[in-house]
């Protein structure tokens, strides 16, 4: 075993690995663990509980029961696919598809290859799957030929040429084009080519990926405007899992439902992945939807009920109007924001039988890093976001990065299994996050108490979360500013009562220009997701400035606070 620096990361490579090994045969390679436990990559997992449950139920959709024998049988067509259309190991695959069977055939069938797979909003537009492709070099695609009144078929068929690596791309549904452009096919198209490979038993299996392998490229946008893709192992992907369910008490009687999106780590990590580990069972839904998750929790009778903020509020909204009955509960976890006391005292109401978790994660600790603790009341619930979890440790430091004692504010680092191999082809950024001795500078503010308990005071950076996805103002800032008419823009997040924060930005015009606002809504529509558009534009003559020359969006903020 050799290690080398890739794309800014330190990973190990098997030196006897052949290149160009033949397709991998329905089963994962090689023997698999004597335990779920000692299971060191995601097939080697799947296949240990193939072998050992193979019947039981992993995964329902769309209403349908799935096996891991189903998913593992699934897996290995899709990786045998994979090969036979060229995919070999160390590449990247790419999806932008809602959750679904498809999504996490590609996951575990590009593992099976040790290839990652760069996952993707379906909500993206042309500026983030253009850099995001690119930077990722995703030699290969999955998503929908068409959804919610998007041509993604007719998207990519004029895109192609903006992001040359993609050589194949792979609709969910046969897009009525497909026979005019080469390179598209449909994901049972792939799947056919993974049997007739299997099937002609054409060379050896490939080697397994190994534990530092990258299995999974999740981008998260960098304060500076350029989205970074976080690097998670099949390591620390498991490490996370196993974290969460050890913490938790999970096994293969905990049930959830999947709402959302696989694309996070809230969705993958802290759902599909810590089920799998568990052994039970995940009711997958294709996107958020407050009446299918009610009416999937009553009809599953399911044991856990996780979300952010925005979908709890939109969940009591609908259990007020639409009741069910939620009495299988027995935990409901709240991550991904500050859980508002109000919010946390109503969800425990509601639900008076369950325990009430708070959740802290990064897509950098590859999901879960902090949990509320098991004896833990409503108040120290809302007052903390928990006590780290698993191999996980912590520190809190000054701005020297010297660690400081319980009781004093500092940035909160990590350290553990869980922790990414860093961002793809970024050494510098990768320098700046992940830093020596293994700790992860997470950006977030935070107070430790005597008895471990981290109290956030402030959330990373610039950051706000808008129904759940992450913002990041400079992104949204840097599209603004290709608009002919804004020499310069500056935005940040507002509380909102449904989407828990949504974006004000104020523009400065160019000399002889008027923006307009719903022009300007309209350019970020077409380049960025619509959760990244902003709500509320201000156009300005000038913006105040701090002594250093940089905007000063406290200022911003009062102003728009109070309308000065």
């Amino acid at each position: 075993m050799t290690v080398r620096w890739v794309g800014g990361y330190r990973t190990a490579v098997s030196a006897t690995t052949p290149s160009g090994a033949g397709p991998p045969g329905a089963a994962s390679p090689g023997t698999g663990p004597p335990s779920a436990a000692e299971a060191a990559t995601l097939p080697q997992l799947l296949t240990w509980r193939a072998t050992h449950h193979g019947e039981r139920v992993f995964l329902v959709v769309d209403g349908q029961p799935v096996s891991f024998a189903d998913l593992d049988r699934l897996a290995g067509e899709v990786a045998a696919g994979l090969w036979a259309w060229g995919v070999r190991r160390g590449d990247r695959v790419a999806v932008a598809a809602p959750n679904g069977l498809p999504w996490l055939g590609l996951l575990f069938g590009a593992a099976r290859l040790g290839a990652a797979l760069v996952t993707l909003n379906p909500r993206y537009r042309e500026q983030e799957f253009g850099y995001m492709l690119n930077q990722s070099g995703a030699r290969l695609l999955l998503c929908p030929a068409e959804l919610g009144g998007f041509d993604y078929a007719g998207f990519f068929a004029g895109f192609r040429s903006q992001v040359p690596t993609v050589e194949r791309y792979v609709f969910l549904d046969r897009p009525g084009r497909q026979e005019t452009w080469s390179g598209a096919g449909s994901f049972d198209e792939l799947v056919g080519a993974g049997r007739a490979a299997a099937a002609s038993g054409a060379g050896p299996d490939l080697a397994a990926p190994a534990a530092d392998d990258p299995a999974v490229i999740l981008y998260t946008s960098g304060t500076t405007g350029r989205p970074r893709g976080a690097v998670l192992t099949h390591r620390s992907l498991l490490a996370s899992a196993r974290a969460q369910v050890g913490h938790l008490g999970w096994d293969e009687r905990t049930s959830t439902v999947g709402a959302l999106p696989l694309n996070h780590v809230g969705g993958l990590t802290c759902g599909v992945l810590s089920l799998l580990v568990a052994g039970g069972t995940i009711v997958v839904l294709p996107a958020f939807s407050p009446t299918a998750v009610l009416d999937a929790t009553a009809a599953h009778r399911t044991t856990v009920l996780s979300g952010v903020p925005t979908m709890f509020v939109m969940l009591l909204q609908t259990l007020a109007e639409h009741p069910v009955d939620t009495s299988s509960l027995r935990q409901v976890i709240v991550g991904g924001s500050i859980l508002d006391p109000s919010l946390a005292a109503t969800v425990a109401a509601t639900f008076p039988a369950t325990q009430l978790i708070n959740l802290y994660g990064l897509s950098e600790s590859s999901g879960a890093s902090v949990l509320s603790a098991p004896g833990d009341d409503l108040g120290t619930v809302t007052r903390s976001i928990g006590v780290v979890i698993g191999d996980f440790a912590f520190r809190v430091v000054d701005p020297d990065g010297q660690p400081v004692p319980a009781g004093t504010v500092g940035e909160l680092q990590l350290r553990g299994d869980g922790v990414a191999a860093g961002y793809w082809d970024m050494p510098a950024e990768t320098a700046e996050t992940f830093l020596p001795g293994g700790w992860l500078a997470t950006g977030d503010i935070v107070e430790a108490e005597p008895d471990g308990h981290l109290v956030l005071r402030a959330r990373k950076k610039e950051m706000y979360i808008q129904g759940g996805f992450n913002v990041y103002p400079a992104e949204v800032e840097a599209v603004l500013g290709t608009h002919p008419t804004v020499a310069l823009a500056a935005g940040f997040g507002v509380p909102d009562p449904v989407y828990g924060e949504v974006g004000v930005y104020f523009v400065v015009p160019r000399p002889g220009t008027e923006p307009d606002p719903d022009t300007l809504r309209a350019w970020c529509a077409e380049r960025l997701a619509d959760y990244k558009v902003p709500r509320h534009i201000t156009v300005v003559a000038e913006v105040p400035l701090t002594p250093a020359g940089k905007v000063a969006k406290a200022e911003l903020r009062r102003r728009f606070e109070t309308g000065a």
